[in-house]
């Protein structure tokens, strides 16, 4: 009885053995067939991502807060605050605002007045007009 099972055993365990290696051949080989398609799926997702975040928008100030003015700080101000400058009454594309972080001025926009501006895009918060657009272009391409 004792022979027996050495040899039952003998071929469950050389079977057991190999077929977890050919398994995870096959598993590797499938997960590079898709991790390969994945790429090529992927590319021109992340190219139309990137386009979208240049041509995204960002009003300053945003729509609820119209008609008011942007302190050199960045806060939001009633109209006719000394010091600060009226809102712009149009929305800066993500590229502006990104060439502009790299140091262009927003057009249409003196130094002092750019800085205001760009100072209010920094202080964007989730929920704000504009947010996710300034949230894209501090994403790592």
């Amino acid at each position: 009885m004792s022979e027996q099972m050495p040899d039952q055993d003998g071929p469950q365990m050389d079977e057991t053995a190999s077929e977890p290696a050919v398994a995870s051949r096959r598993q590797l080989l499938m997960g590079g067939a898709m991790a390969a398609s994945a790429i090529v799926s992927i590319r021109p997702a992340l190219a139309n991502t990137a386009a979208s975040v240049l041509n995204c928008t960002i009003p300053v100030p945003d729509n609820s807060r119209a008609g008011n003015f942007i302190a050199p700080n960045g806060q939001v101000v009633p109209a006719g605050t000394p010091g600060a400058f009226p809102g712009t009454g149009r929305s800066f594309t993500g590229e502006q605002v990104k060439q502009a972080l790299r140091g262009r001025p927003l057009p249409g926009t003196g130094y002092q007045q750019n800085q205001a501006y760009l100072n209010y895009i920094r202080r964007l918060q989730s929920g704000q007009s504009g947010f996710t657009c300034y949230a894209s272009l501090q994403m790592p391409r």
